[in-house]
């Protein structure tokens, strides 16, 4: 079996689409599948993970006119017209028989999908914002909160919907530490083990201006992406203080078992941060987070901050508070997600 991945990765749209599909082609991998993947060169893509992680990936150039459709909210994300992406995707698909065609792009709709259907079996499409058509026979989307009436008129009518945190890509390890992380909760009595993780880019720099606001007696573990523009801003910062910085971490399932509270952003590691029971502090960082995030503290999961020193003060001194939280984020995802969505994906062919 032959399975495509059409995602990318930029400092635009930061590295969420495709740490989650890698995290789905992994699991494929271990199971016997072929994978590989297509992805455009923008500034700040993940290629080079993608490729050490043991995939072929087909490089697609950027475009000096940079002209795109204007068609949809993230159209400029593509950088290139759909119809040019979907030409050269389509050199790349005839070569091979793709059994499933994987699209994580926020760029990418019916058009596009119409274009290629000759040359794949199937097509699952990775959405989380609902605000386009497309021509899928399966659509995921893991966020908390979903509907199918999210997707009236805007799929076929024969697509199977995959919807909730249940189909979450997490990592399996995530899944192996839940048991450790959750008892460790239960047993916390006190709170000072900081975790700040503000995502693959932070090209806001937030992190900079939490550490800044953070008190020198905490134990505090920073983790930045390899593409963060800041690594050094923050370094220089750190220098002589009790704070640690990771850059490009592979252990995230253990940073987060081990810390009591994680101040980060509203992006898919919401639902590795949930599985593991690790109350947090959200920060909203783009306009596709936000629903997310909203639903995430109206079940009492997290607390969106605008102010971290005063949120971050609450939330050390009051325990209660902190267990009830850990409890809500702890039933939002048991991290099986992944085996699900391969099963299915197995199944249908």
């Amino acid at each position: 079996m032959n399975i495509v991945f059409r995602v990318d990765a930029s400092l635009q749209m930061g590295t969420g689409h495709v740490m989650r599909c890698l995290t789905l082609a992994q699991y494929l991998k271990a199971n016997g599948i072929d994978v590989e993947f297509i992805c455009r060169k923008h500034k700040g893509n993940l290629i080079s993970k993608i490729c050490l992680s043991g995939f072929v990936v087909h490089e697609l150039e950027l475009s000096k006119e940079s002209k795109v459709d204007g068609k949809l909210s993230h159209s400029h994300w593509l950088g290139v017209m759909q119809q040019q992406d979907a030409k050269e995707c389509k050199d790349i698909l005839v070569k091979t028989k793709v059994d499933w065609l994987i699209v994580d792009h926020y760029a990418l709709d019916e058009g596009w999908h119409d274009i290629l259907r000759p040359h794949y079996y199937k097509l699952m499409v990775i959405d989380d914002l609902a605000d386009r058509i497309f021509q899928c026979d399966v659509l995921l989307n893991q966020n908390l909160g979903t509907s199918e009436a999210d997707y009236i008129h805007k799929v076929p009518d024969n697509c199977q919907l995959l919807l909730g945190c249940e189909f979450g890509l997490l990592r399996p390890e995530f899944a192996q530490l839940r048991d450790k992380a959750l008892s460790k909760r239960k047993h916390t009595k006190i709170i000072n083990n900081i975790l700040i993780s503000m995502g693959g880019n932070d090209s806001k720099n937030i992190t900079y201006n939490i550490l800044k606001k953070i008190n020198n007696n905490m134990d505090v573990v920073v983790v930045l992406g390899q593409v963060s523009q800041h690594i050094q801003m923050i370094k220089e910062y750190v220098n002589g203080k009790s704070i640690k910085v990771i850059i490009g971490a592979n252990n995230m399932s253990e940073l987060m078992t081990n810390a009591d509270l994680a101040i980060g952003a509203g992006g898919s590691t919401s639902w590795e941060r949930c599985c593991l029971g690790l109350p947090t502090l959200l920060f909203v960082t783009a306009d596709n987070q936000q629903k997310i995030a909203e639903n995430l503290q109206n079940i009492g999961a997290v607390k969106i901050t605008r102010n971290i020193k005063q949120d971050l003060s609450s939330m050390i001194n009051n325990l209660n508070n902190w267990k009830t939280m850990s409890n809500q984020a702890s039933k939002v995802s048991d991290g099986l997600g992944v085996k699900r969505v391969s099963e299915y994906l197995l199944r249908a062919l």
